[in-house]
């Protein structure tokens, strides 16, 4: 008899609550929009310095912003949360990004866990769609022991991403600091190989009702996906906008997280224009969790973050 990894997560999971260990509590939001599910799960968080975001900006006009939201000045350490979108729809079972695994940082990679308790399994999942190539969005592709993690499921990236990220001379040009990033993820992607990825480009309809929508700049083949949900749009926005305070109230800003600084700022301005003008339900992979709500338009080109 096959033991499905669902089985496997069960039992575990009750033998864990038979010897008295504490269950983990997860954040979940779920927009239910007639047959559509979406749902913002989980994969832990990350630990950063402050600079990684805030180094860039102009300083003194940062120190002002960020005492709005309780700031004296930049937190030497923040802990953004990573927000992973699943999408069912009756015919699909769709992950957008397969959060960090188990080899970037140990307050991250639990995705596994969050699924099993929503009742999904690795192998319900039919595609996982990529953001960008990221640690904390790419690297939950494969398990412990280099397998992928969702064995049944189509797996989708941007031309553009596959490319930068399996071309050996990136970890050569990305600069010390991210490294390890083109390493890990050339790792991956070589271990499923050309013919394990669907690739695609520019705005195209991947999956009825899933849209890409490119947003380059955070990395150079970033996508977002507009998802269709009985007459109303949801933007997994994956890190074209990674918090919910400065990257809205200005958005001209540069983002140290982004690895063009600069184009980073436009593509993030140019999304907001949109998410307003279409009014879309926004889900930010890195905004405070779950991460789902909307923009509102300001005046001088500045937003705001709306929970829902």
């Amino acid at each position: 008899m096959k033991i499905t990894r669902r089985e496997f997560l069960t039992a575990t999971g009750a033998a864990a609550l038979a010897a008295g260990l504490p269950a983990r509590a997860w954040s979940q939001a779920t927009i239910q929009a007639g047959g559509v599910r979406i749902d913002s799960l989980s994969d832990g968080n990350l630990t950063l310095p402050g600079n990684f975001i805030f180094g860039p900006a102009p300083q003194d006009e940062l120190a002002e912003l960020l005492r709005g939201y309780g700031y004296d000045a930049i937190p030497s350490r923040i802990t953004p949360p990573c927000n992973v979108t699943l999408l069912r729809d009756g015919a699909n079972t769709v992950l957008f990004d397969a959060g960090s695994g188990p080899a970037f940082q140990s307050s991250a990679g639990l995705l596994g866990e969050a699924l099993g308790e929503i009742g999904v399994a690795p192998e319900d999942v039919t595609h996982v769609i990529f953001t960008h190539g990221h640690p904390d969005h790419l690297w939950g592709l494969l398990d412990d022991f280099d397998e992928p993690v969702f064995y049944e499921a189509t797996h989708m990236i941007g031309r553009t991403e596959f490319d930068y990220w399996s071309d050996p001379d990136t970890v050569n040009n990305i600069g010390e600091a991210r490294a390890s990033f083109a390493v890990g993820a050339r790792r991956r992607l070589e271990t499923l190989g050309a013919d394990g990825f669907t690739l695609f480009d520019g705005e195209s309809e991947l999956l009825p009702g899933v849209l890409a929508i490119p947003t380059f700049g955070h990395s150079p083949g970033h996508y977002s996906f507009a998802l269709a949900a009985e007459g109303r749009q949801v933007l997994v926005a994956g890190d074209a906008i990674t918090n919910g305070h400065m990257a809205f109230e200005r958005p001209d800003w540069p983002s140290g997280s982004d690895q063009d600084l600069e184009m980073g700022a436009r593509t993030r301005a140019r999304l907001l224009d949109r998410i307003v003008a279409e009014d879309m339900t926004l889900i930010g992979y890195h905004i405070e969790r779950p991460g789902i709500g909307r923009a509102e338009r300001l005046s001088g080109g500045r937003y705001r973050f709306i929970a829902l």
